[in-house]
């Protein structure tokens, strides 16, 4: 999901006071922090304050002591005992509102995206933020500007409103508070302006409720996708069976044919090198040398702890591992790598980035925030950082197939395997140019497997790069088979997992929702689980393409069977409708 930001209008170069930087200019709004006690940047704030908690402790300790010792009575104070409790006292509330506010909303919170307040410096007052503007309609379906009208009681006359672009489409789950009903309008709205019947979709038969504000808008139906099962794959000891929600024919059964491969050899092991998403937001300076003094603050291991402070107050589970930074002129990118437990993320690590951005703009007044997302994360898109660096779990997966396995499961000898791997997979790939495409069809398994258990398809497109690599090993006789994948960016919470199709898949593989005891684990075992599957998809695929079997297969699987000439037929002799 792309987020952006709003873009800021850089203050006159040099050093601003932070509390001028806090209010802003007319309508401005920015968030009200700890840190904005001081007109002084951040870390001098907190130095001075940790200093008076420690000097008024140790000074009343000290005071105290001694009235003991003369039993003197507790209750006179002196002057300076006075100013001693109320600097304890002042300290211990900024200390407590700047390092335990945030951790505390974070333990509460049932939401990945906590509200801030923000202030009005018009009037000087915190006060709530907007509701979200909502996402922009169909054109045909009414349109934002429409002046809002009561909503009329019958559905045909709420149809004809939304025609008529008196009622925008986009309001009718709210103002009805009956998804069901909203898509049904929707739909025969659409109908009426196309002309369209969408006799195929489906309506009913959805929880249209479960997707609201998170997975889809402007609902008018569903689409039926058949999910098949491969397995059980004998991975890492476990036996597991793995949903494929997929239209191609013979890709459900291919890998179901590794797997056999993969069980009757003993199975196959795995290994997650590396569980980290990334955002890259993009800033611009004045200068190519400023950019260049803010890359280097951001890569000095001695700034790391305050950074991975300010960046973990944003979630319980999101913590920061690393900043790699990139330079073009006066442009810095930033990649921001964090864990993000069972979720996929995204969210989450935006959300670290963001507060990063408002620490820096103190030291860094001239920064200019371009986008909370430069395309060097990269998400959703083939590029090579996500292949050499990784991004979500980089996941490594092989097995041994014993020779007999090889022979009287696939159908091939292990010699014909390794070469067809070589000159397919390594060299045909590198005359094409790919970027971490080295494999037959990972991302045939990546997508079906995506699509069942909830993942965003999109992206399919980096969490499928992988290299395949063959090798015959014990004097040739075995064959041994690994996918590495560096990107498969998946989570068992979140977005399209709590559907109740996708939730049942999940459930299947046995990481539906949150690991409460190890946070993290469900999701780490999920990107197992597909780099598993790629490895029997891969395995297969090769040794049908190595014994000549795969136009026959697909001639025999991925064809219907059914007269052609008469279908169309049929279809001519049909009634049109009006």
């Amino acid at each position: 999901m792309a987020m952006e930001v709003r873009r800021r209008v850089p203050p006159p170069h040099g050093s601003a006071p932070r509390r001028q930087q806090a209010t802003g200019g007319e309508g401005q709004r920015v968030r009200v922090q700890a840190g904005d006690a001081l007109p002084l940047p951040i870390r001098h704030t907190n130095l001075i304050f940790s200093a008076l908690f420690a000097a008024s402790l140790v000074y009343l300790m000290r005071r105290w002591r001694e009235k003991i010792r003369s039993s003197t009575p507790l209750h006179v104070v002196s002057l300076a005992e006075i100013f001693a409790i109320c600097g304890l006292v002042a300290s211990l509330i900024y200390l407590l509102s700047f390092f335990g506010i945030a951790f505390v909303q974070s333990v509460v919170s049932n939401s990945d995206d906590e509200e801030d307040f923000i202030i009005d410096s018009r009037h000087g007052q915190a006060r709530a933020p907007p509701p979200p503007a909502p996402a922009a309609p169909c054109a045909l379906l009414g349109s934002p500007a429409a002046a809002p009208e009561k909503m009329p009681e019958e559905d045909e006359e709420i149809v004809a409103a939304v025609v008529a672009g008196k009622i925008p489409s986009y309001v009718l789950e709210t103002r009805l508070g009956d998804c069901r009903r909203a898509a049904g309008i929707r739909r025969e709205a659409l109908r009426r302006i196309t002309g369209r019947e969408m006799d195929g979709l489906p309506l009913d038969g959805f929880d249209y409720a479960s997707i609201l504000g998170q997975c889809c808008e402007l609902p008018v139906g569903f689409v039926q996708l058949p999910v098949g099962v491969a397995g059980p794959l004998l991975l890492d000891g476990r036996r597991l069976y793995v949903p494929m929600a997929t239209t191609e024919g013979c890709l459900v059964a291919s890998t179901n044919r590794g797997c056999k491969a993969i069980a009757e050899s003993g199975g196959a092991s795995s290994v997650v090198l590396k569980d980290g998403m990334t955002r890259a937001p993009a800033v611009r300076f004045p200068s190519a040398r400023r950019a260049a003094e803010l890359k280097a603050f951001l890569e000095d291991p001695a700034n790391f702890d305050t950074l991975a402070m300010v960046f973990n107050r944003s979630s319980r589970f999101g913590r920061l591992q690393g900043v790699k930074c990139a330079i073009a002129g006066r442009n810095l990118y930033m990649r921001f790598s964090c864990s993000t437990g069972d979720a996929m993320g995204m969210n989450m690590v935006s959300k670290g980035v963001q507060n990063v951005l408002d620490y820096l703009q103190a030291d860094f007044p001239d920064m200019d925030v371009i986008s909370i997302s430069g395309n060097f994360c990269s998400d959703k898109k083939s590029a090579a950082v996500n292949w050499i660096d990784g991004r979500g779990k980089s996941v490594v997966c092989e097995a041994v197939i014993k020779e007999e396995v090889v022979k009287k499961v696939l159908k091939t000898n292990v010699q014909a395997l390794v070469e067809l791997n070589v000159i397919k997979n390594l060299a045909g790939s590198a005359v094409a140019g790919a970027l971490g495409g080295f494999n037959a069809h990972a991302s045939n398994i990546v997508a079906a497997i995506f699509i069942a258990t909830g993942q965003d398809p999109a992206q399919n497109v980096e969490s499928s790069q992988c290299i395949t690599m063959l090798e015959a090993i014990n004097d040739g006789k075995d064959l041994h088979i690994s996918v590495t994948m560096p990107s498969i960016e998946v989570g068992t919470v979140g977005g399209g997992t709590q559907l109740a199709s996708q939730s049942a898949c999940l459930d299947l593989l046995g990481v539906k929702g949150a690991n409460r005891e190890s946070p993290g684990s469900n999701a780490r075992l999920l990107a197992t689980v597909v780099a598993g599957a790629v490895l029997a998809g891969e395995l297969s695929l090769i040794s049908a393409q190595a014994a000549g079997h795969l136009v026959k297969s697909h001639m025999k699987y991925n064809r219907s069977s059914k007269d052609m000439s008469k279908t169309l037929a049929e279809e001519t002799d049909k009634p049109k409708k009006c």
